[in-house]
């Protein structure tokens, strides 16, 4: 296994647990810091969200979970580390939007860029398409043979 595999499985493995985990304190309105952190329903609250988003983004974040560390889904995939990624810095907007820029600003930043970090290394096999074409003279050099 190369440092490229690895880095990828350590930030998707990473990305999983805590979007799993956190989908299901969401949908059971548990602690955060796996289970055993202040109720999420106080955080939301706080932060002027209806306590009827944790079951939405439970739903959501189990579903992605499952979606990123799932063999092949290349769609699917791009649209869970979208949904990811959106969530998390959607976590720090609101944070600083609510006037409180504190340590817990950190976690789903420093999060997001795992999220970043694995959508970034997947391998072939779990990538939609290329994001940066590369761009060769190859035709060119295919119409000079078949000139012939």
């Amino acid at each position: 296994m190369n440092m490229k595999s690895i880095a990828y499985w350590v930030a998707t493995t990473l990305i999983a647990l805590e979007t799993f985990v956190g989908g299901i304190t969401d949908l059971v309105h548990g602690g955060t810091e796996l289970i055993a952190g202040p109720p999420v329903v106080g955080i939301v609250t706080h932060l002027g969200y209806p306590v009827y988003i944790l079951s939405i983004l439970g739903v959501w974040k189990l579903l992605g979970a499952v979606v990123i560390v799932a063999p092949g889904l290349p769609r699917l995939k791009e649209w869970a580390y979208a949904g990811v990624f959106f969530e998390l810095t959607g976590a720090a907007a609101s944070y600083v939007l609510h006037g409180e820029i504190t340590s817990d600003l950190a976690a789903p930043l420093i999060l997001a860029a795992l999220a970043m970090i694995s959508w970034a290394l997947r391998p072939e096999g779990r990538v939609l398409g290329v994001l940066f074409p590369v761009r060769t003279n190859a035709h060119v050099a295919l119409k000079a043979t078949t000139r012939g």
